[in-house]
């Protein structure tokens, strides 16, 4: 398949930080996606937590199973616009590779710890400037510092269109520490006011419409939704409606998979119909020109405001029910816990990463918090205290 003019293209790639001759059967983007699937951090988010913890449930997802889901999207998506699947897909598959267990709320709490003993005089190269965390920095710290697989470096050593990609989120003043570090590099972007390539761009949008869709699946199966709610979602009634027309016998699990199926297919249609537009009328030229661009990948007007209201259903309904805050709000007592046990008596981190000179304990005990997984943790934690919180 030829790539659309404004493609990312492997052989005109930035490079990777440390050189490396080019592979005899694979393109640098294609060697990125391999190198993701094959990393310790990958095989891991099969016992993450996406919204529900990994015992509650065999069916539900986890943060490997929507990574995924994330690529698969992606990938039908680039294949429509003529974008480079293969960046698509290394970009998705690396995205979630820096979240803590427990997901958001194991996020949360270990921001919360790093913060709280953070001192201004006490050196720290190996993440954030002023001490906190957060899983788009941690996912570039990943593939960039803490796997260990290859004999001349440290990480995977990604082409910079892949690391740019993964660092899809950045605050200012953790553009300007990496800016520091990297001058011109994956984080110059914030600074400058630029946008990604349009495959960085389409991994962030096919991040948003898997989890959207999942979840109204995980929320369903968990008995923490129901479709009456969601009747009231007018992105989802409308194909509910369109399902129980065309089929009114049908009813239970293939009813609500058959719905989601319409929605997904819609707004995948919509992105694609959209995003051909606002190239259309850019007037941007190659893939340079692109982050010169406000962002072009994205849904129609319309689809947008549904997506939006979407988010915000989900938001009251299912990640900030009763059941869920309780089971999170034990998560994050685990997190904090293990932050400060490890803190006061580091050999207990019987995995503890290597020391590294400029890195303070409190980044190796993130690090070493946030590798972890879901059932891990918890078992450390008992280890620990004595405690069975779950």
């Amino acid at each position: 398949m030829s790539l659309h003019r404004l493609a990312s293209r492997p052989e005109a790639t930035r490079g990777r930080r440390i050189p490396e001759p080019l592979a005899p059967t694979r393109n640098d983007f294609q060697r990125d996606r391999d190198r993701v699937i094959h990393s310790t951090a990958f095989r891991r988010l099969v016992y993450k937590t996406q919204v529900f913890l990994n015992h509650e449930g065999d069916l539900f997802r986890t943060r490997l199973t929507h990574s995924l889901e994330v690529a698969q999207l992606g990938r039908s998506i680039a294949r429509s616009l003529g974008l480079n699947e293969d960046l698509v897909e290394a970009i998705s598959l690396a995205h979630d590779l820096g979240h803590t267990p427990f997901g958001h709320a194991g996020q949360d709490a270990l921001n919360a710890s790093m913060h709280a003993t953070s001192t201004v005089d006490q050196p720290d190269e190996g993440g954030e400037p002023r001490g906190g965390f957060e899983h788009n920095m941690q996912s570039l710290r990943v593939v960039d510092e803490l796997e260990e697989r290859y004999p001349s470096f440290n990480g995977l050593n990604l082409c910079f269109e892949t690391r740019e990609g993964i660092l899809k989120h950045c605050s200012r003043a953790n553009a300007e520490w990496i800016e520091s570090r990297e001058p011109g590099g994956v984080a110059a972007r914030f600074l400058n006011h630029q946008s990604p390539s349009l495959e960085a761009q389409l991994a962030n949008l096919a991040d948003e419409i898997a989890y959207n869709a999942h979840d109204i699946d995980d929320g369903v199966r968990s008995g923490l939704l129901t479709l009456e709610q969601l009747e009231s979602v007018d992105l989802f009634r409308r194909y509910l409606v369109g399902v129980q027309n065309d089929h009114p016998s049908l009813g239970g699990r293939r009813l609500l998979f058959e719905s989601i199926r319409r929605m997904l297919s819609e707004q995948v249609y919509d992105v694609i119909a959209a995003t051909e537009l606002a190239v259309r009328v850019s007037g941007v030229v190659d893939a340079d020109d692109v982050r010169q661009s406000p962002v072009l990948v994205g849904f129609s007007t319309a689809m947008r405001a549904e997506s939006s209201a979407l988010k915000r259903f989900l938001m009251l309904n299912l990640y900030r029910h009763p059941q869920v805050m309780e089971t999170t709000g034990r998560a994050r007592q685990i997190v904090t816990d293990l932050y400060r046990i490890y803190l006061e008596a580091p050999q207990e981190m019987s995995l503890s990463p290597v020391s590294t000179p400029g890195l303070s304990l409190r980044r190796r005990v993130a690090d070493y918090i946030a590798g972890m997984t879901d059932r891990f943790a918890i078992r450390e934690h008992t280890r620990l205290t004595g405690l069975s919180l779950f």
